[in-house]
């Protein structure tokens, strides 16, 4: 029996289609600057990553939760001591993440515009639905998807029911992403393909082991290699 034809093809949109991560290294870098005379960088930082671990379930993904964690770890670490002015200046370096233009990945519209109308092209990001929506509009790429999914969280029964939504299921689907644990493997344990795009500052939670042993996962070093190995892939290869 033959692979079936390929139909659906999600991206995933942070530091897949524009930048994000490096944003959130450099407002970390801020607020452990801001608390720099009462704790040292290293031990601010891993209890920020401690809270953003514990809040994930609470705020989920996004610039709004990770102030939250920012604040409630400036609260902790200093034993309550922050000052209010410290704390206003958390709450402005988050309103500036929130405010801060669209940066666009090498090949990706001219990718996008290579596979409209070929493929249903999917948007499935995770995240605040505001922020998403915005960075969406800022991106002028909006026009290029046939349909946008802006999901509390990534897993395999949330790529079965996106790519039965929008596609011939899972397995005529492929999902491309730079997170291998939210966007690669539950695509792949759905039934679809699973193409990672590896980003230099993918987040540590969002780390995981590449499952190479797995026939339909698939590794490129940027977008523009895309269209090749999706015609590879269509030849059986």
């Amino acid at each position: 029996m033959g692979i079936p034809r390929l139909t659906t093809i999600g991206f995933d949109a942070d530091d897949t289609l524009w930048q994000n991560e490096r944003f959130f290294r450099q407002t970390e870098k801020l607020f452990a600057a801001l608390l720099a005379d009462q704790v040292q960088e290293e031990v601010v930082l891993a209890a920020l990553l401690e809270a953003e671990r514990r809040n994930l379930c609470i705020y989920g993904f996004g610039i709004k939760g990770f102030t939250l964690s920012m604040i409630e770890t400036a609260i902790a670490v200093t034993g309550g001591r922050v000052s209010g002015d410290t704390l206003a200046r958390i709450l402005a370096a988050g309103r500036d993440m929130l405010a801060h233009p669209i940066e666009i990945m090498p090949y990706v519209r001219d990718t996008l515009e290579h596979l409209s109308g070929r493929y249903r092209l999917v948007l499935v990001t995770k995240g605040d639905l505001f922020d998403q929506e915005r960075k969406l509009a800022q991106s002028g790429l909006a026009g290029l998807f046939d349909a946008v999914e802006i999901v509390s969280d990534k897993s395999a029964e949330t790529y079965r029911r996106v790519f039965s939504r929008h596609g011939d299921g899972p397995v005529s689907s492929m999902m491309i992403g730079n997170s291998l644990k939210s966007d690669v493997v539950p695509a792949i344990e759905a039934g679809g393909w699973g193409v990672h795009v590896p980003h230099e500052l993918t987040w540590v939670l969002e780390h995981l082991e590449p499952p190479r042993e797995i026939s339909r996962f698939r590794e490129i070093a940027h977008l523009g290699e895309l269209p090749a190995l999706i015609a590879s892939i269509e030849a059986g290869k």
